[in-house]
Formats: structure tokens, C-alpha cells, sequence
């Protein structure tokens, strides 16, 4: 499969059952099975290398109760347990995916389905074309133009059109048809005798479920009666069917990124489950057969029939006798070796012994004398891990419930404060305790460690207390090492560096609806989660900061940029912004009424009224009914009506697919911000308060979310609009103070081009110097067509924008657009060359670096997938701009904070967005604050090219944007 999926979606559970039951029951020379293991093992590489996907997501069920259960407490019943012989193979399992480096997911409660439903929606809603392997038909329902089935036993696909094909329904009355059938595997009730010929012809008739149910009374015979008896249980079935698309999940589909491989730690499992095909693969000659006389891993009968599968459901699945077993044995005679050849010991079956680690000695403190031990030990401490729990996520209304401290690996204490639950125990008074400890939390002297500081720094706040002395943070540590390696919470960075299971918040609390707070929860099972954090966390900073100091380049950036700016990103979480309530509301209503006329315009221009959100009405218009020009096609054939197509359409000239864009950005904005900001401000500040996200952005930037200001588009008048309902307070105006042009800058820099270097040195038009350069002209001969098409350019070659795609943007035949590239390299040469020799050093390397020395890691420099190769090769092309303009940024923020902590001007710094800084300064001050604001700034960095910030003054973000 050529594949053109961003997005890989894998149903373990599935996988694992197919292949137990498809397998004959094999084993390793010891006697532990390897069947099922193996054969998932081979269709997930044999997935994988088919389909290259950029990000990946393998879900297991979770063990446990699902809310379906709560439902129905028959559902699933008739199911026997799983097998000893093969849930012996489900740890192990997973701890090889682990080490392949691809994302696991279990979330308790709801099954792999609803977590599949849930990311292959998020991520059709991205853009993102997204594949499912799986092989159950429950699964139909989610497809749509955006996500596809693919079952690894068949090899069938279904598309839309497949689903129709194969169960004579579309995707959207699937559930509808599993409802009428029921579902005997999940012990769902149905209709009794309503087979799927029966389901397909109510449906057809009647339209849905519904259709069908207000029609029962005229549907006649043995079947009809069937339908009436089962009414009641119609909609529970539908609710049992139904694949939840809205699960609450910490990660986006973008950040299941597969990590590199942990080849030793394969090595060694692939040893002990003795596959020479997989051990094969880690010698980069997987397609080469090795063992004994057939050729095969096993020994005996099960190889011996399992051998007939070669090339069949599993692929390249090899099967046979073992390593170090009759017909294999090992150069020494015996069995299988007990340490791979790297000196590793073999990994541990859940059968075998685990290695040994100390036993955790964690205290929960509930009198005055143990707090006073405990106080003892903290100002002796050289370092203080330190954690705060709280009764909400919100740090704007959080408050302190305890508080869990660690100055030794695998030594904690909890001092719950605040858990209100019947029959709680007496705890310590919970001012008593903060006042003895706001001393040592507020010397700067003392360093403390913590797992995302920022949050217990704002919680602390809000109880009186200023944290300072924040020396260490190991969310940051793990960011900063390698931001692309794992997710960086505390259960992730647990498991990736010290290879242990934490206890998850899920696991004391429940989720959704019914999730408990931190202060409702039993001290028994809350005091050792809480003691674990600060523990694990101590643990974590012991483990990454020596692979930190090793490198000066990291180092630098950690202690220079990332660790200062958590208090400065928590003052400006909790100072916020002010909103103008009514001016939103009239834009909502303004937005309403466009996207109401937007609506009447489509209509009349297709003719008909359709669904404005349905992919498969929009193509019937756009190419039967007004034979409008195929841009692209589905992976099965079909005219695209993707983002990129209505957009390709609508620069073309066709109106329906340009009303089409405009109406989804109307509703987005509307949705996103003016109905939704209003219910975002603060009962006690009257301000929104953003939360600013360091460990996120790949490149080093900041992110923020509820709300997200950095997407709030700038080019349309509805979103600069929407800038002008952030004001200042009263006797205050805004003032914003934004980088000019800096990635042009940061390139000039670092490619060292004469021409880039001296237009910037001389204070030209960047972007109409390089139209005079690149045709031969006068600046003041240049059109501003012309100065367009070179921005384009300019900006275009540092995201790795080709000849095709410059065409595309500027309206042009390629071969012209191939004609600008060419002039623009011939007249600035040390671009090319610099664009060459990152490239050959990432290949090299595997990573790129900032100006202050940020690594970004590039898994696919190498990839044999031209598309996911020349991405990584693109992205390390921008990534050294993209990263040094975030860390010069930061580094402003820095000075800038610390100028007004300093000098205490009439100035608080509010918002951080892209390459721009917004603030509040009072209204005699802006002249003097706008010009130590941009001195301060263009301080932050030495470039070769002058770094230029314009600063605004205005009575809203709009107006001195």
C-alpha cells in the first residue's frame, strides 16, 4: 500500500485475539507462549512499513468495567475470560510496542473503540486522513471521507462507498443496522430474526432507526412482531453500539508521534521470544529467513503447521523451532542464552521475577510531630521535590488540598490538608502547615524540583505564598533533552526513563461526569499517588539532568531560557486580559446573521439546500450536479472535497466552494471565541487567563489553550475584529510589540548570504529588495504584484515550499514559478548552501540545533518513504529559524519581566502570541515603556542583520496590533 494516511489507528485488543485464535499455540524453548505475540508483532511491522504514517496510535482495551457496562449489565456476559496462555503474552507485548517507540494507549472505562472513535474524529476534523486497522464492524460507523477501515486478516479496505458495498447501508446508518441485528459476540439485544438482508430493507424504507420504530405497527408477519417486542430495547442497543466520538483525552492525534526505537531493549525481547524474522529486522535484513532445516522458529508439530502460514494472514510471520532449541541450538549446546549480545539481561515474562527495586517508604502526615520531622529534613534538603494537589485543574480557582514532598529516591511524605470525604481523618490545619512552610517555599536560596512548577507556583499564589528557587522542573528536562521523544507528563516520562507504571489520577478518581476531586478521594489510595508524584519526579531529575549537563548546548537553554521563564509565564497566566463582553456578543450575533446569508447564498448558487458539513453532499453538487473540475481524488478514486481542494476551487473562480470556506471560518470564529470567551471570564479578576504551554511545540515555542490566543486569524476582518474586544483596564491602553520579518532575519544570519545581509543591514524592504534582486530592477521599479510574489518567495523557501506549491499560491505556471526559485538561489547563493548543508548535516546527525543551542530530533531523516524523508528534510530546514525565534522571544520575556519587577513601571505584560508581546501600560507611560519594551527585546539576541521590533499603541489589541 502506497499509503496517504497521516494518521494510523491500530485496534490491539483485536489484533491480539485474531491472532491467538488464527496461530496454533506456539512457545519459546522455556515454555512460555509466543503465538499471538509474534503474529501481532509481524501485522503491526507489516502495517507499519506499508503505510508510513506520520503519527500512529496502538490502543489496547483497558482492564476493568466500561461505562457500556453501567449501561447494560449483561453486556459482553456470555465472553469467557481471556486465556491464561494468552494473557501472559499481553504484558510483554506491550512493552515490546513500547520499545519500538510507538504510542500505547489504555484509557480505563470506555474501550479501544471509543478511544479510536474519538482520535480518528479529532483528527478528520484536523485535515488529517486517518486508517483504522481493525477488524470490527462497529468500526463502519466512523467512516468518512477523511477515515478509512482496513482489515489486516483480510486486507479488505472500506471507504465510504466499500461500507455501502459491504453491508448495503452507508456509514451513517451503520449504527442503526448493528441496533436492528443486535449483536450476539457483545451480548447486545436486537430484533429477534432481523438479519442484515431485514435491516438494510427497513432502512431503506424508513430512512433510520427511528423511521423504523414510528413504523412498526405496518410492518406485517412473524418479523413484525418481533420489532414490536423488542421497541424498548431498541434504543439501549443503540446506545451500546454506538462508538463514543467525544472521550476525554490528554493528547491530540498530532502527538502520537512515533519515537526512535529502543533497539537493545527489542534485541533483547525478540532474543527471548526467539524470532529470528523480528531479530532479523533490528540487522536491517528482515526479508532474509534464517533457523533450520525448513527454515522455520519453532520446533516440533505447532512449527510444523504453523509453517503453512508463511505469507498468509500474517504476512512474513516465520514460525519453527527455537534458538538454542533442537535444530538451533546455540554454540555452546544448551538453550537459549540468558544474555543477549549487548550484555543485556533478558526482559522480564509477568511469570519471571521483575528487577529489584527498592521499596518505596511513603508517609502519610497526620501529626503535628511527623510535620515537624518532615520540616526538619526539608531545610536540610539540597534539593526540595515538591508537589501540589488541588481540589480543580484550573489555576485561577485551585486550591491546595495537600502537599507531597521528596528529598530522596523512594522516600516521600503527603500532608493532606484539605480532604473532605465521610469518615476523613483529622489533618493538620491546613494554614498551620502552609505558614510553616511558606518559608522554606519562598527562599530563593533553597532549589526546588517539580513536575510543571508553573501550575504549583500559580496554585501557591492564590494561597499567599510566592514559590521561588525554582531550580528544576522534569517536564522541562525531558522537553528540553528531546521535545519529540514522548509526551512529556509525569505517567510518560515514568515509564519512557525509569521503565516504571505510576499511579494515574484516572485510576484513584474515576473519569467523566462521576470523576472524583482530589479532596473527595480516600486517603488510602490518595496519599501514595500524591507521595509518588513528588517521589517520581525526584527520580526523573536524578536520571535526565546529567544526560542535560553533558551537552552545553541544552544545558544553556535550560538554565537560560526555559527554567526562568516559569515564573514569568505564570505572572502573566494570572494578571490575564480584559474582554469587552458586549462587543463579543455583537459579534456573535453579527456572525450569526453572516453565516445565515452565507447559508442562502450557497443554497441558491448549488441550487438546493445540502448539508454545509457533509463531504458526500458537497461532492454530489460540486461534481454531478454543477460537473464542477476534479482538484483531486480519495485513495479509492473519488473526487476529493477536502479543505485543500475547496480552497484550490475557490482561487480558481468557483463561488459555491469559496462560500463554502468563508461559512466554516464565520462559525469556527464564532464557536471558538466571541460565544465562548464571554464564558471564560473570571468571576473574581472580570479576565480571561490563557495557559501558556512550554512542552508542546516540537520547535520550542509556546502554545496556550482556553483559550488558544494564538490562533486567532489576522488576515480576515472577522478575526481582527474579534482582537478588538481585548482591552485594557480603564486609565491603561494596549500596547503590542511585535518582531519584524525575524525568521528572514534569523536566516540572513545564519546562511551569511552577502545580498540578504547588507538589504537588511540597510534597512530596505525585504521583500522588495528581493523582487529587484531576482528581476534584475530598481527597488522603486518593483509592482506590488511583484513585492507579493517575492514575500512569497522569502517566506515560502524557509518553510520548504516547492515550485509547485509557489505556483499554486501565487497563481502562476509552474515552469515561472520554477523560474522565480531559480533566480532567487542564483542571486542569493548562500541561502542555497546553507538549505544544503543543514540538510547534510541532519542526515548526519539526526537533529538540528538553534542559535543558543535547542535540538530538535529528526526520526525520519533517513525514512525509505520519500514523503516522510523529505518532510524531516523540510523541517530541518525551518527548524533553526523556527526555534531560534521562539527562544529569542522567550528571552525577551525574561528581560522584559524582569525590567518591570525591577523598575516597577505602570506595565503588565499580558499576552504572548507568535512573534509579538501585548501589554497594558497606563496612559502617560506608553511613549517611555513602548521604547524600553523594544530596546529590551532587540537585546535579546546578536544577530549578523539588525533584529527590528514595531511596537502599536491603541484602546484595543486590534488597534495596536
Amino acid at each position: 500500500m502506497n499509503s496517504p494516511y497521516a494518521v494510523v489507528l491500530i485496534d490491539a485488543s483485536g489484533y491480539l485475539f485474531r491472532a491467538y485464535h488464527a496461530l496454533p499455540k506456539l512457545t519459546n524453548s522455556q515454555g512460555e507462549a509466543t503465538g499471538a505475540l509474534i503474529g501481532v508483532l509481524n501485522m503491526l511491522r507489516k502495517l507499519i512499513d506499508e503505510t508510513a504514517p506520520e503519527y500512529i496510535g496502538v490502543v489496547f482495551d483497558a482492564p476493568g468495567p466500561t461505562f457500556r457496562d453501567a449501561l447494560y449489565p449483561d453486556y459482553k456476559a456470555q465472553r469467557p475470560p481471556m486465556p491464561d496462555e494468552l494473557r501472559e503474552q499481553l504484558e510483554p507485548l506491550k512493552a515490546i510496542i513500547r520499545a519500538m517507540g510507538l504510542p500505547l494507549l489504555e484509557i480505563p472505562e470506555v474501550e479501544a473503540d471509543d478511544v479510536i472513535g474519538t482520535l480518528a474524529t479529532r483528527a478528520a476534523d484536523q485535515g488529517l486522513s486517518t486508517l483504522i486497522s481493525t477488524g470490527d464492524k462497529d468500526m463502519a460507523q466512523l467512516v468518512d471521507a477523511r477515515i478509512t477501515l482496513i482489515n489486516t486478516m483480510s486486507g479488505t479496505v472500506l471507504d465510504p462507498e466499500g461500507v455501502k458495498a459491504k453491508f448495503g447501508v452507508p456509514p451513517a446508518r451503520i449504527i442503526d443496522y448493528l441496533s436492528l441485528m443486535g449483536d450476539s459476540s457483545d451480548n447486545i439485544p436486537g430484533v429477534p430474526k432481523c438479519g442484515p438482508k431485514t435491516a438494510v430493507k427497513w432502512i431503506e424504507q424508513y430512512g433510520d432507526l427511528d423511521g423504523v420504530i414510528s413504523h412498526a405497527e405496518a410492518i406485517k408477519g412473524k418479523v413484525g412482531e418481533h420489532l414490536r417486542a423488542a421497541l424498548d430495547q431498541l434504543p439501549l442497543a443503540r446506545q451500546l453500539t454506538t462508538i463514543k466520538r467525544d472521550v476525554e483525552l490528554e493528547l491530540a492525534p498530532t502527538d502520537l508521534r512515533p519515537s526512535e526505537p529502543d533497539r537493545e531493549t527489542l534485541r533483547s525481547w525478540y532474543e527471548r521470544i526467539e524470532s529470528k524474522r523480528l531479530l532479523a529486522t533490528l540487522n536491517g535484513d528482515a526479508g532474509t529467513r534464517t533457523g533450520g532445516a525448513a527454515g522455520t522458529e519453532h520446533a516440533g508439530a505447532a512449527g510444523s503447521a504453523a509453517g503453512g502460514l508463511e505469507g498468509g494472514l500474517f504476512g512474513d510471520l516465520a514460525v519453527g523451532g527455537p534458538l538454542g532449541s533442537a535444530g538451533a541450538a546455540d554454540e555452546n549446546g544448551g538453550g537459549s542464552s540468558t544474555t543477549g549480545e549487548h550484555g543485556l539481561g533478558q526482559p522480564q515474562w509477568p511469570t519471571a521475577a521483575a528487577p529489584q527495586q527498592p521499596e518505596a517508604d511513603y508517609q502519610t502526615i497526620l501529626a503535628q510531630a511527623e510535620f515537624d520531622d518532615w520540616l526538619e529534613l526539608l531545610r536540610q534538603a539540597e534539593l526540595i521535590a515538591f508537589d501540589t494537589e488541588t481540589n480543580a485543574l484550573d489555576y485561577m480557582r485551585a486550591e491546595i488540598v495537600g502537599v507531597s514532598v521528596a528529598v530522596s529516591a523512594h522516600q516521600a511524605a503527603y500532608i493532606p490538608l484539605a480532604h473532605d470525604y465521610p469518615g476523613a481523618p483529622d489533618q493538620l490545619d491546613r494554614e498551620q502547615v502552609l505558614s510553616a512552610l511558606k518559608p522554606l517555599l519562598e527562599d530563593a536560596e533553597r532549589p526546588k524540583l517539580g513536575q510543571n512548577l508553573k501550575f504549583d507556583m500559580s496554585v501557591c499564589a492564590r494561597a499567599g505564598i510566592e514559590l521561588r528557587g525554582l531550580a528544576h522542573d522534569s517536564m522541562l528536562q525531558s522537553y528540553v533533552l528531546d521535545s519529540t521523544a514522548t509526551r512529556h507528563d509525569m505517567d510518560s516520562l515514568a515509564k519512557k526513563y525509569l521503565d516504571e507504571e505510576t499511579i494515574t489520577f484516572e485510576t484513584i478518581a474515576g473519569k467523566g461526569a462521576k470523576q472524583l476531586t482530589f479532596d473527595q478521594i480516600p486517603l488510602e489510595t490518595a496519599a501514595p499517588y500524591a507521595a509518588e508524584d513528588a517521589d517520581i519526579t525526584l527520580r526523573l531529575h536524578r536520571t535526565l539532568w546529567p544526560r542535560i549537563e553533558a551537552l552545553p548546548g541544552l544545558t544553556r537553554v535550560y538554565r537560560e531560557i526555559e527554567m526562568p521563564l516559569v515564573p514569568v509565564l505564570s505572572r502573566i497566566e494570572r494578571t490575564g486580559v480584559r474582554v469587552d463582553v458586549d462587543e463579543l456578543k455583537a459579534q456573535s450575533r453579527d456572525l450569526a446573521e453572516r453565516a445565515a446569508e452565507l447559508e442562502e447564498r450557497a443554497y441558491a448558487e448549488a441550487g438546493s439546500r445540502f448539508n454545509m458539513g457533509s463531504p458526500k453532499q458537497i461532492g454530489a453538487i460540486f461534481f454531478e450536479q454543477l460537473k464542477l473540475p476534479v482538484v483531486a481524488k480519495t485513495p479509492k478514486g473519488a473526487p476529493s472535497t477536502s479543505e485543500a481542494v475547496l480552497e484550490k476551487l475557490a482561487e480558481d473562480g468557483y463561488e459555491l466552494p469559496r462560500l463554502i470556506l468563508e461559512h466554516r471560518g464565520v462559525t469556527k470564529l464564532r464557536s471558538t471565541y466571541t460565544d465562548k470567551l464571554p464564558l471564560m471570564v473570571h468571576p473574581e479578576t472580570g479576565r480571561v487567563h490563557t495557559s501558556y504551554h512550554q512542552a508542546v511545540a516540537a520547535t520550542g515555542r509556546l502554545s496556550s489553550s482556553d483559550p488558544n490566543l494564538q490562533n486567532i486569524p489576522i488576515r480576515s476582518e472577522a478575526g481582527r475584529r474579534i482582537r478588538r474586544a481585548f482591552v485594557p483596564e480603564p486609565g491603561f491602553r494596549m500596547l503590542a510589540a511585535d518582531y519584524s520579518q525575524i525568521e528572514l532575519r534569523i536566516m540572513a544570519h545564519l546562511s551569511g548570504d552577502e545580498r540578504l545581509l547588507a538589504a537588511f543591514a540597510a534597512g530596505q524592504d525585504i521583500h522588495r529588495a528581493t523582487a529587484a534582486e531576482i528581476l534584475s530592477l530598481q527597488p522603486e521599479e518593483v509592482t506590488g504584484e511583484q513585492r507579493r510574489s517575492a514575500k512569497a518567495i522569502n517566506f515560502g523557501l524557509i518553510y520548504g515550499m516547492s515550485a509547485f506549491g509557489l505556483a499554486r499560491q501565487l497563481g502562476i505556471e509552474r515552469q515561472e514559478a520554477q523560474d522565480y526559485v531559480d533566480a532567487y538561489f542564483a542571486r542569493y547563493p548562500g541561502v542555497r548552501a546553507f538549505m544544503d548543508k543543514t540538510r547534510e548535516q541532519a542526515r548526519q546527525d539526526r537533529y538540528v540545533e538553534t542559535l543558543f543551542g535547542r535540538r530538535l530530533y529528526l526520526t525520519n531523516i533517513g525514512h525509505s518513504n520519500h514523503q516522510l524523508r523529505s518532510a524531516a528534510e523540510r523541517t530541518a530546514i525551518n527548524a533553526p529559524m523556527q526555534g531560534t525565534a521562539a527562544d529569542i522571544i522567550k528571552r525577551a520575556m525574561i528581560q522584559v519581566d524582569a525590567w518591570i519587577r525591577r523598575e516597577q513601571p505602570p506595565v503588565r505584560m499580558i499576552m504572548q502570541v507568535h512573534d509579538e508581546l501585548v501589554f497594558e501600560v497606563a496612559e502617560g507611560a506608553t511613549q517611555a515603556s513602548s521604547e524600553q519594551i523594544c530596546a529590551l527585546m532587540q537585546d535579546a539576541a546578536e544577530l549578523a542583520v539588525p533584529l527590528l521590533v514595531e511596537a502599536g499603541v491603541g484602546d484595543n489589541w486590534e488597534e495596536a496590533h
